[in-house]
């Protein structure tokens, strides 16, 4: 069966993006190792969840820009299923993508139920609270930064209660990024 898989990159305090939003202070940790790491990622994934200020950004990036500055990971972001999870996106335009408006846990059991490789959530902190709270997340790849943004927003906004994982592996780049894996015990 398929795999929900959130991958996003936190500040040592936990915090996807600082106050207003800003996701910049992780540029100067994205080298040659991270980028290898990301790449590979792709290799068991064939679908990207996305909430909309997510895949809005990266819909307005990767078609054009991205193949510009990336022309080997512009075609596979441009090539892999989209499902963006948003009730105000009127239209998805991006190729290879699709609006889900509701049922949202009747449709990652769909999506899980069938053929093919992992689906990831990459960035999309809203997305991940949302999926994290309904119990849809199967595993965090969290890439912990060595810099402390003092507030903002934050991995496990609103959790509201418990939640029990296992660690699967823990690994250091040279960057000082850190690499957390866990399942969800569930």
């Amino acid at each position: 069966m398929r795999r929900v898989i959130a991958s996003p990159f936190t500040s040592l305090d936990g915090m996807m993006a600082g106050p207003q939003g800003e996701i910049d202070w992780n540029a100067p940790y994205f080298d040659e190792e991270m980028a290898d790491y990301v790449h590979a990622q792709f290799e068991d994934v064939d679908t990207l969840l996305f909430g909309r200020v997510t895949y809005q950004a990266f819909a307005q990036y990767w078609p054009d820009q991205g193949v510009k500055d990336s022309p080997a990971e512009a075609e596979e972001m441009n090539a892999i299923e989209k499902v963006v999870f948003s009730t105000t996106l009127d239209k998805a335009e991006w190729n290879n993508s699709r609006i889900v408006r509701d049922n949202i846990a009747e449709e990652i059991g769909r999506l899980k139920a069938q053929p093919g490789a992992n689906l990831s959530i990459d960035g999309s902190p809203t997305l991940i609270h949302s999926f994290s709270q309904l119990g849809l997340i199967d595993e965090y790849r969290i890439r912990v930064h060595p810099v402390v943004l003092g507030g903002g927003v934050s991995l496990f906004n609103d959790q509201p209660e418990k939640m029990a994982l296992r660690l699967l592996e823990a690994r250091p780049f040279r960057s000082g990024v850190v690499l957390l894996r866990y399942e969800s015990i569930k």
